[in-house]
């Protein structure tokens, strides 16, 4: 069977994206899990990996094959109704966030004081973030990861996004996820 690069199948944005991807290094967490629960940790961080690299594949794939122009129907606003659908659910919590300042839609930004650490620690130029915290005795990762531009096209709608250096995070996902 001939192998086919992956350039070739899904363009350079999502090459570059893949690189942007595995490059993502670990975390400092808030709370130290006990022993026992360090195997735990380390699977719910091998999930968001897993979703962040899913996730954001489809997005730069969408926007690469299906947005031409402004009237389009862009890649982010349908992540958005789709990560809501996943969180109501409860397979577990993801946001698109603003990492700007200059939110195109003023409900997509920071809603606690883990968002706003996470943006700051991505700006640094962490590839993520996390920290594990319990709500109602229940243990939770929560993990962010930056968005940068990768084409063209994200700038169609946000023109804002043509003076961000190379690399630097205009967005981020921010996931809740239950440690199991």
């Amino acid at each position: 069977m001939r192998r086919v690069p992956l350039r070739a199948v899904f363009g350079t944005a999502t090459v570059a994206l893949a690189a942007l991807l595995s490059s993502a290094g670990r975390s400092a967490t808030q709370e130290k899990p006990t022993s026992e629960d360090s195997a735990a940790v380390e699977r719910a961080r091998k999930t968001v990996r897993m979703l962040d690299d899913v996730y954001k594949t489809a997005i730069v794939l969408i926007t690469d094959k299906y947005v031409r122009d402004k009237k389009d129907y862009p890649a982010g606003r349908a992540a958005v109704n789709w990560f809501k659908a996943i969180s109501d659910k409860g397979w577990h919590d993801i946001r698109i966030i603003d990492a700007t300042g200059d939110p195109y839609n003023p409900v997509n930004v920071a809603k606690d004081d883990f968002d706003k650490e996470g943006i700051r620690q991505l700006k640094t130029g962490k590839a993520f973030y996390d920290q594990v915290t319990r709500i109602n005795g229940k243990a939770y990762l929560r993990a962010i990861t930056p968005i940068p531009v990768v084409m063209e096209k994200c700038t169609m709608c946000h023109a804002n996004y043509k003076t961000v250096k190379a690399g630097e995070p205009i967005g981020a996902l921010t996931y809740k996820v239950p440690i199991e």
